[in-house]
């Protein structure tokens, strides 16, 4: 059982776990929603008959703002991923990555306690692939998508920033989307 002190904080005896609290972990997709919703726009430009992004985007925000973390949730973030897959296979990358990051979105509810740098995806992916969206709508420029992180970097509540501070580093590689993310993580810390 952890103390009320701990609760919260990676422990520091090398365990391999990190408490994270339900309001934590609303807090922490609430800004992944906020990070992804611009970026709706662009899948949908390309997609417009294609509501899996926007339905993952939404029932993200239905768990930040009370609802249980369901099956429906989780599916939701299949389904999206599904539709970033054919936007890939159908040429339009930046509607893929605008739909990554609505998976982003809802993945970041099922945030894993495990001290593991893999894990600060699920805090910061769904900015990157939003970031790299817009980066591709303007002809593969990397200041526009660094001028994202920088906005998204403003949007983090105290709170997403002392759970980011729990887990490793960023992982290495990811391609552009990896530099994205560590560019944020190394913001934020």
């Amino acid at each position: 059982m952890v103390s009320p002190e701990e609760k919260g904080r990676a422990v520091a005896d090398g365990s391999t776990t990190i408490a994270l609290s339900l309001s934590e972990l609303r807090e922490v997709t609430r800004y992944a929603v906020v990070c992804a919703r611009p970026a709706l726009a662009i899948f949908e430009r390309e997609r417009p008959d294609d509501r899996r992004a926007r339905d993952a985007v939404d029932a993200a925000q239905a768990f930040a703002d009370g609802a249980e973390r369901t099956k429906a949730l989780r599916d939701s973030a299949w389904a999206a991923w599904r539709a970033a897959q054919e936007a890939r296979d159908a040429g339009r990358d930046a509607a893929s990555d605008a739909a990554r990051a609505a998976v982003g979105a809802a993945g970041a509810a099922f945030l894993h306690p495990l001290a593991k740098a893999s894990q600060v995806k699920h805090i910061l992916g769904s900015a990157a692939h939003a970031a790299r969206a817009f980066e591709l709508t303007a002809g593969g420029d990397p200041a526009t998508g660094a001028d994202h992180i920088a906005q998204t970097r403003t949007l983090a509540r105290p709170v997403v920033v002392d759970v980011l501070r729990r887990y490793p580093l960023a992982p290495p590689g990811g391609g552009r989307v990896g530099e994205l993310i560590r560019l944020l993580d190394a913001s934020l810390r």
